[in-house]
């Protein structure tokens, strides 16, 4: 019994992680790409079912996302997708304005040679795209895959948590906004310039990338709502 036939942004081995972690990711990733939607209600037997899993499993997940402030239980009424709520945003960008600065850095300084291959290899794939041709959801995917990255090589497990879940937050608002941003190829492309000022071990370049492209993503929400 596993999760068959999905995908999901974290480079893991599927095998190593127990029933529950499993289900804890494939549904963190569609909550935040939208493919549960906001206030969405959440049955326990069908998502079970669609992920080949039991209910146990599915339900630990649940109570773990309740925590991530990705879905919301209601006694007598059951388990919802939460809210998208833009008001948020600005709280949300207080804390990665002044983390996502810190990953880069703490990145760029202590990511071994075997990782900064690997980001500088993300960043040539990155380059590499033609962002005009690409689905704009796919582009999301390739957003949240680069962020988790870098925050996994900042090699500070308490930093990587943090950011996963107020990155996963903001991505979700950003998806519900994808169709009427200008500025997503934009976004996406701004990561080569990060990745490999990282993998050159430039620190305060990285800093200043991350910050500004935090910035721009919270100014480009907001130029439309």
């Amino acid at each position: 019994m596993s999760v068959v036939g999905v995908e999901t942004f974290d480079d893991v081995d599927f095998g190593d992680l127990s029933y529950a972690d499993q289900a804890y990711l494939v549904i963190r990733d569609k909550l935040i790409m939208l493919d549960i939607r906001p206030n969405e209600a959440i049955v326990e037997s069908d998502l079970a079912a669609q992920l080949k899993l039991g209910r146990t499993p599915v339900r630990e997940a649940l109570k773990r996302l309740e925590a991530d402030r990705l879905v919301v239980s209601f006694p007598r009424r059951g388990t919802f997708a939460t809210g998208v709520d833009v008001a948020d945003l600005r709280h949300i960008s207080q804390i990665r304005v002044n983390l996502e600065p810190v990953a880069a850095r703490s990145a760029a300084e202590n990511a071994s040679p075997m990782v900064r291959a690997h980001l500088l290899e993300l960043a040539d794939r990155t380059a590499a795209l033609k962002i005009e041709d690409i689905d704009r959801d796919e582009l999301m995917r390739w957003d949240l895959r680069v962020h988790r990255a870098i925050y996994r090589a900042t090699g500070n497990p308490h930093l990587e948590d943090v950011l996963v879940r107020y990155d996963n937050l903001a991505t979700r608002i950003f998806c519900l906004f994808l169709d009427r941003l200008p500025t997503v190829a934009r976004h996406v492309g701004e990561h080569t310039d990060l990745l490999r000022a990282i993998a050159r071990g430039d620190a305060e370049a990285a800093a200043k990338i991350a910050h500004d492209h935090v910035v721009g993503f919270e100014e480009a929400i907001r130029a439309i709502v």
